[in-house]
């Protein structure tokens, strides 16, 4: 499977006119473990999403709990539970598809909820060309919860709205 990605988003770290200036140090190191902190949620999503479009189911259950819960399209409006749902779409559908694919991040806004927990919400583009060789592209709204467990970040819960597509992760 040939599959590509370009997590370009836009910067979560206020610009320049934004911040605003702190002669206390301790106020700078917490600025920036925040900023870090938010820096990691997106590379955890970019790494999740890329698990996703190369069709790699064992990289998707290292990031994901094993009881994840999700709504999405292709659920038809229910919760929907645990891996064996998604795991379908990997199993016949995901590392099947030969097509390349490349996945955008458009406006990511973290929430930190406290040391362990976080929340992202952005816009998933992803592009792709059809059987009949035309360029598609699809874009989907998307809310991610995280929770650090033994220092290490997991998806517990997902919401993603647009169309029902085959990449249902």
């Amino acid at each position: 499977m040939l599959a590509t990605r370009n997590f370009s988003s836009r910067n979560l770290l206020a610009k320049k006119n934004d911040v605003k200036e702190s002669s206390d140090s301790s106020a700078t190191i917490e600025d920036d473990d925040v900023k870090a902190r938010k820096q990691d949620i997106i590379r955890m999503t970019e790494q999740l999403l890329d698990a996703i479009t190369s069709g790699d189911y064992e990289a998707y259950t290292k990031i994901c709990d094993p009881n994840l819960s999700s709504f999405e399209p292709e659920a038809l409006g229910h919760l929907v539970e645990g891996m064996e749902f998604h795991k379908f779409y990997f199993d016949n559908v995901l590392g099947k598809n030969c097509r390349a694919i490349n996945t955008t991040i458009l406006n990511p806004h973290v929430h930190l909820l406290g040391e362990d927990a976080a929340c992202i919400a952005y816009i998933r583009l992803t592009q792709f060309v059809d059987r009949n060789g035309v360029p598609v592209t699809q874009q989907s709204e998307e809310t991610r919860i995280w929770h650090r467990k033994d220092n290490k970040w997991q998806n517990v819960h997902f919401h993603r709205s647009g169309s029902a597509t085959v990449s249902s992760n």
